[in-house]
């Protein structure tokens, strides 16, 4: 797992040109926040990339008008600590399942 962070000038879409570099490679963020930090703001973001992917995202990220600057870091326990609770929650528990209700549908 990688953290950037991600420095911005808060204009409007600049937070959603940032996020939507990471969701249209289909990557998961278990962890993203987004805060005032000083006279900008930052967004913190705890992805799991390859090198290329690293790349990508940075060069994508330094294309937009109103990023002043990104870093990559290790990750914090708080960050960690949340991306497992992520893996976690987004799983069903086992006795969930959708047999019974894709059987009616279909009635």
């Amino acid at each position: 797992m990688h953290a950037f962070h991600v420095h911005y000038r808060n204009t409007q879409g600049t937070l959603m040109r940032i996020l939507n570099a990471i969701s249209r490679r289909g990557v998961e963020m278990p962890y993203v926040q987004a805060e005032p930090h000083g006279y900008n703001h930052r967004v913190s973001l705890l992805l799991e990339l390859n090198t290329k992917q690293i790349g990508q995202l940075f060069r994508d990220w330094h294309a937009i008008v109103d990023v002043v600057e990104v870093r990559a870091g290790a990750p914090t326990e708080d960050m960690m600590e949340l991306a497992e609770s992520w893996d976690a929650a987004r799983h069903p528990p086992a006795s969930a399942g959708a047999g019974g209700s894709a059987r009616a549908a279909m009635a």
